[in-house]
């Protein structure tokens, strides 16, 4: 894994702040290596949605370079050049002047290796990502292994690789453990605690409290704890009971939703009659390709107690008015413009369209996915 890319999952994972007003000026002064005369800027990185903030820009004269801003408190920052993409460094304000030195060299990570920031917490931060980085690649490397041996269904060295990397997984949680609980610096306990994920409410529970201890008053801590409070919260919530998906035999469930002139439709208005009801939506190719199957079939049904009810799981109205007119698409059709998040999606099980279900005038399913031939011979057989 390349520190770029490794940076792009610590920004997305992790998001820094420091809310107060500013009170402390720390200064940066910068040294490069092979670095061109350029554009240097350091942005701060938010705890909260905000976006990445520049602070101070500096132009790099033969390789130097001089960046300011000031801050409540320790926070996490990112020294970036304008034209060297791959030189990218994350910085903690843990002194008022620090001393920045690195090399541009060949690669991303070798541009990371060459950082050298002799603070207490920077020297910690940089050990900890190098580590994190060894680790992840260890996992990647094992990981090709394990999908080599699946492509070549070789169950006993699988099964052995497959202990390796259990073991690999643990080894990098101790790792990030060792951080988390002992680490004597604020934005790399954090640091650490984002990129040591688990679902486990005990643990999270264990890392939140002693947080909550180590670092009592730092405003960037109390808004993590704020978080993962919340977060655990929201696991400890009782699951709503899942629904029964609706089966051959069943009455099919009923809803309402707005037709294309914004009238509500409800499916119960279709008792008494046979009801082909048709998910797609305009964004689907497969939909779309099975239309001409559905025209042909109401057009050859309607007259025998039989109709089509469609129902969209489109977002774009204008989109889904417009390929219903050029499918010649005839009957009703209804949408709640939710996409997915469709009220039907959960209701019917549905985990992709095209997906139909045909219901007799009682309302009960009397089958489900008809599609091309085997739509025709199920009509042609039941509606006699």
């Amino acid at each position: 894994m390349t520190i770029k890319n490794y940076l792009l999952i610590i920004v997305s994972a992790l998001i820094f702040s420091c809310n107060n007003k500013s009170k402390d000026q720390f200064t940066i002064n910068g040294k490069i290596e092979n670095a061109k005369d350029q554009k240097v800027y350091l942005e701060q990185l938010f705890f909260d949605e905000k976006e990445i903030a520049v602070l101070d820009t500096a132009e790099i004269k033969n390789g130097k370079f001089e960046l300011t801003a000031t801050a409540a408190e320790e926070g996490l920052y990112r020294i970036r050049l304008e034209q060297d993409n791959n030189a990218s460094y994350l910085i903690i304000n843990d002194q008022s002047e620090i001393d920045f030195s690195a090399k541009i060299g060949s690669s991303s990570d070798d541009n990371f290796k060459n950082l050298k920031v002799e603070t207490p917490g920077n020297k910690a931060l940089k050990t900890l990502i190098v580590g994190l980085m060894e680790n992840m690649a260890t996992l990647e490397k094992n990981a090709a292994v394990l999908d080599s041996l699946q492509n070549a269904g070789n169950d006993s060295l699988l099964a052995i690789e497959s202990v390796k990397q259990a073991k690999l997984n643990e080894g990098l949680t101790s790792f990030l453990n060792g951080y988390v609980f002992k680490s004597e610096d604020p934005i790399v306990t954090i640091f650490a605690m984002a990129n040591a994920p688990t679902e486990d409410k005990n643990v999270i529970q264990k890392r939140v409290d002693h947080l909550t201890k180590k670092f009592p008053k730092h405003k960037g801590v109390q808004d993590i704890i704020l978080a993962y409070n919340k977060f655990l919260t929201e696991m400890n919530k009782p699951k709503p009971a899942e629904q029964e998906k609706p089966v051959v035999g069943n009455f099919a469930p009923d809803f309402t939703m707005n037709d294309t002139e914004g009238k509500p439709v409800s499916l119960s208005q279709y008792k008494g009659q046979y009801v082909l009801v048709d998910f797609w939506a305009s964004w689907c190719g497969p939909c779309r390709g099975e239309n001409p199957n559905v025209v042909a079939a109401y057009k050859k049904y309607k007259n025998k107690n039989f109709t089509v009810l469609g129902v969209s799981l489109d977002e774009d109205k204008d989109a889904w008015v417009k390929a219903i007119q050029k499918d010649g698409l005839t009957w009703k059709h209804i949408s709640d413009l939710k996409g997915w998040q469709s009220a039907v999606v959960p209701v019917y099980g549905i985990e992709g369209i095209p997906y139909n279900v045909l219901l007799d005038p009682e309302g009960k399913i009397l089958a489900t996915e008809l599609r091309e031939k085997d739509l025709d011979a199920f009509l042609s057989k039941t509606l006699k």
